[in-house]
């Protein structure tokens, strides 16, 4: 299975982000045309470590090594505050607050993966930890298409220049936005499960969910 290790904002976090989103987003938040998708409200995560394709079998043990490295980790606030754009194709919300505190816990899943349980890890929180809200693909400007080079790259027909993405100005306007705070206790190990969600778009499913120190938090049962 496709796995990764994150975070999820509160509700009320979620909501607040939602209703900035939707002063900034104007009519796309609705219809938002051939190119532009917007991550569903309920997939929005902080990502602590990436694993990639797993084996099934793997997972039991990596969630037990997760279990006894957070065991010891108390619950840290976060909000979401700031934005910005990765070449005008990925929307994302930073993050503020304890983010040493999620760094560290981003350090423990990885090594809780890779030492324990022998899975590929790659720390997302190290750098700078986001929340992805939207993805544009970019066309040429008068509707033609990239088409590939001669080395399996790609490159745009003569004169025809990529057309403006609208997530620069979203970012641009959300740069000064900050969210509530939230407690975070709480860490989910996640199933991705690309083409079977919402639009085409991924299906995201809790394998497990840890919990930090002093949370006792249910969880669904490890397959």
């Amino acid at each position: 299975m496709r796995l990764f290790t994150a975070v999820y904002p509160s509700a009320a976090a979620g909501g607040h982000l939602e209703l900035a989103l939707a002063g900034v987003g104007g009519g796309a938040r609705s219809d938002p045309g051939r190119g532009l998708r917007w991550v569903p409200p309920e997939q929005r995560h902080v990502t602590l470590v990436f694993h990639g394709e797993v084996p099934d079998g793997a997972v039991p043990g990596y969630v037990e090594a997760l279990r006894l490295a957070l065991a010891d980790v108390p619950p840290f606030g976060l909000a979401l505050a700031g934005s910005g754009s990765f070449g005008g194709r990925t929307l994302w919300v930073g993050v503020a607050g304890a983010v040493d505190d999620l760094r560290r816990a981003a350090g423990l899943a990885q090594d809780a993966a890779v030492g324990a349980a022998g899975l590929p890890a790659s720390d997302r929180a190290s750098g700078r930890p986001h929340l992805t809200v939207a993805r544009a693909t970019l066309r040429a400007g008068d509707g033609g298409r990239a088409v590939a080079g001669a080395r399996g790259g790609s490159r745009r027909p003569r004169g025809r220049e990529p057309e403006a993405s609208p997530l620069v100005p979203w970012a641009q306007a959300l740069a000064v936005y900050r969210g509530p705070t939230w407690e975070v206790d709480t860490v989910h190990v996640v199933a991705s499960r690309l083409g079977e969600g919402r639009s085409g778009g991924p299906l995201h499913e809790d394998v497990a969910v840890v919990p930090l120190a002093g949370h006792d938090g249910a969880e669904p049962p490890v397959p």
